[in-house]
Formats: C-alpha cells, structure tokens, sequence
C-alpha cells in the first residue's frame, strides 16, 4: 500500500493540497490513500483532494511516530518530527517505510510524504 501523508496549515488553499500531493506522487508514484491527522482530515478541503482523487482518507494520530525528518515545532506541537511523514507511516501500518519525505508546498502551507507498505488497509 503507497500513502501520501499531508500536513497543512489553517487556510491552506486547495490547489496548494493539489500540487504537493503531485510533487510526491512524480517522486513515489500514485497515492492509494491519503493519511493526515484527525482535525486535519475533517477538513473540507482535504476531503475534497480525497474525493477528487477517488482515494480513501485516513484520520491518525502521530504522537511519537520516528520520522527521517523532524522540525522542532511540529515536535513540540504534535508529539513528531513530520506530520506529513508520521500520519503516512502511521496509515500504512506496521513495517512501513518513507519512500518520499516531505515536501514543503512552494508557499510553506503544506507538506506532504509517501510511506509504503506489502500489507492491503482493509
């Protein structure tokens, strides 16, 4: 299974979800699912890239999940070093891997990673 993770900021423009789901996705292939954290995923915008895109969104949480890289207020914030990172490895599930690591959208409202996985989310 192939997840594209996605952290963002409060207003974060649609396109700007759209273009750094893209960005990973010409790095690590087509996304299966999208994976965020829970207030983010209940986000319209979100749901909208989702729904677009026909791919299942799973709402996670992140908290002490190791990731490659770590921003120090995302840490202190959400208890990780990459949202976009831990919420893509966190949906993939045990044996995980990043195979992209996050991409910061141009105008810093996003991020986005790719995590895979042998195992099929049911």
């Amino acid at each position: 299974m192939r997840v594209a993770g996605i952290g963002f900021r409060q207003g974060v423009p649609l396109d700007t979800l759209r273009g750094v789901l893209r960005a990973v996705e010409a790095l690590g292939g087509p996304a299966e699912a999208l994976a965020s954290l829970p207030e983010k995923a209940a986000d319209a915008r979100l749901q909208s890239l989702a729904a677009e895109r026909g791919l299942p969104l799973y709402p996670v949480a992140v908290a002490g999940l190791a990731t490659p890289t770590r921003s120090l207020r995302i840490m202190a914030r959400h208890g990780t070093g990459s949202v976009a990172e831990a919420a893509a490895l966190a949906a993939c599930g045990p044996g995980a891997k990043i195979t992209v690591a996050r991409i910061t959208a141009p105008d810093g409202m996003a991020t986005c990673a790719m995590a895979e996985t042998e195992e099929t989310k049911t």
